[in-house]
């Protein structure tokens, strides 16, 4: 489960405090797939960032199963997000000098799982991309990457996949298949699924969706 005690973002801009999200509190129950949408600077990346424990709130509390990830040191919170938390990006971001395959084995030889070649491999097939492990992220075009990291995000079987913009970046057909990507491990892994979207389509599938503006949440569906 994920809950949000008024949880808030400012930044200084110049001389001036600027509000990125304003004070929210919410709550995401286990193995639900929530959608959160709104126009550009809206607060949708600042608050899956937060979620993620990838930036701090300026107040409030963020607790992943019960854990306040706001409270915990630098190691703790990276080995939290090892076991608990996956993370797509909108660009990918792949390491270039590594393989497809070695792309999704890193999280594994990090977290020192005994069956890392292996599930790596099963994870590029799961993805559709068994003939392109022994690729670099240069040869791949951009909906191959995003399915790397698609499974790269799922390497330690994480039960909170998050994903900022999964289809951004991506054609229609391309982005379909991700969007089919994303249905298939919500249904069959149970994973309690957040993502950031203006993919339409993307965000009519989701279980609920939460709508932004100006840092604040003015309807949740």
């Amino acid at each position: 489960m994920i809950e949000l005690r008024d949880v808030s973002k400012t930044v200084t801009s110049g001389t001036h405090p600027l509000t990125i999200l304003q004070p929210l509190t919410m709550t995401i129950p286990k193995g639900q797939f929530v959608a959160i949408v709104g126009a550009s600077g809206s607060g949708k990346s600042t608050l899956l960032g937060l979620i993620a424990g990838l930036d701090a709130p300026s107040s409030g509390s963020v607790l992943i199963d019960g854990t306040d990830i706001t409270r915990l040191g630098e190691d703790a919170l990276a080995k939290l997000r090892g076991e608990k938390i996956g993370f797509v990006f909108q660009f990918f971001h792949l390491i270039p000098s590594l393989t497809a395959y070695e792309n999704v084995l890193v999280p594994m030889e990090i977290a020192g799982a005994a069956d890392a070649p292996s599930r790596a491999r099963r994870l590029l097939d799961e993805v559709g991309l068994t003939d392109r492990g022994h690729h670099y992220p240069s040869q791949l075009s951009g909906g191959e990457q995003q399915r790397v990291a698609l499974a790269r995000a799922l390497a330690n079987d994480p039960p909170i996949l998050l994903a900022d913009e999964p289809t951004g970046n991506l054609d229609t057909a391309n982005g379909r298949h991700i969007l089919e990507l994303l249905q298939n491990i919500h249904r069959t892994r149970q994973t309690t699924l957040v993502l950031v979207t203006h993919d339409r389509e993307l965000a009519a599938v989701a279980e609920a969706r939460i709508v932004l503006r100006d840092g604040a949440v003015v309807e949740q569906i």
